[in-house]
């Protein structure tokens, strides 16, 4: 890769990505030549899905935009994960009003940590702006309709986990 490739860092547990999470990317793609895509392996959240799980359903998800999205996961501080892919960009995205102290909490921490390191905040789709991993998992309990939030692989996956048709 040239060293000076426009590359930006997507982080989150993604559990499981849903089309906001897809739709953030594009965009970014719109700016960036590259969207890492950071999969936390360390989270303070329980996970429904395991890394290996969410990277698999990551990677069938964007695989339409090919070698322009790198899927993989990280440990430890973000910021030094950042340092470490050569990026000098973080991308949130960010839904609602309720999404945006805590991101500007974590942006002004990251600054305090590596102020070469930007933060960018996107907004998904106005149809995505509801969207969150938390609610699809509650639809997915309870046998809802899928469809219209995530990937087909996605749904399969939160059917199969939750052992419903």
């Amino acid at each position: 890769m040239k060293e000076s490739m426009r590359r930006i860092v997507y982080p989150g547990t993604f559990d499981p990505i849903t089309n906001g999470h897809i739709d953030v990317v594009g965009r970014a793609l719109q700016l960036f030549d590259e969207v890492v895509l950071a999969i936390a392996a360390d989270s303070t959240k329980k996970p429904l899905f395991s890394l290996e799980e969410r990277k698999a359903m990551a990677e069938q998800a964007l695989a339409s935009f090919g070698a322009k999205v790198r899927i993989t996961a990280f440990n430890g501080l973000l910021i030094d994960f950042v340092r470490k892919e050569n990026s000098r960009a973080i991308l949130r995205g960010l839904r609602a009003i309720s999404d945006f102290e805590f991101e500007f909490q974590m942006a002004l921490m990251n600054r305090k940590l590596n102020d070469s390191i930007e933060t960018l905040f996107l907004m998904p789709r106005g149809a995505y702006t509801y969207l969150s991993s938390t609610i699809i998992k509650e639809i997915g309990r309870l046998g809802g309709d899928l469809s219209a939030f995530v990937p087909k692989g996605v749904a399969e996956a939160l059917r199969a986990k939750y052992n419903v048709k």
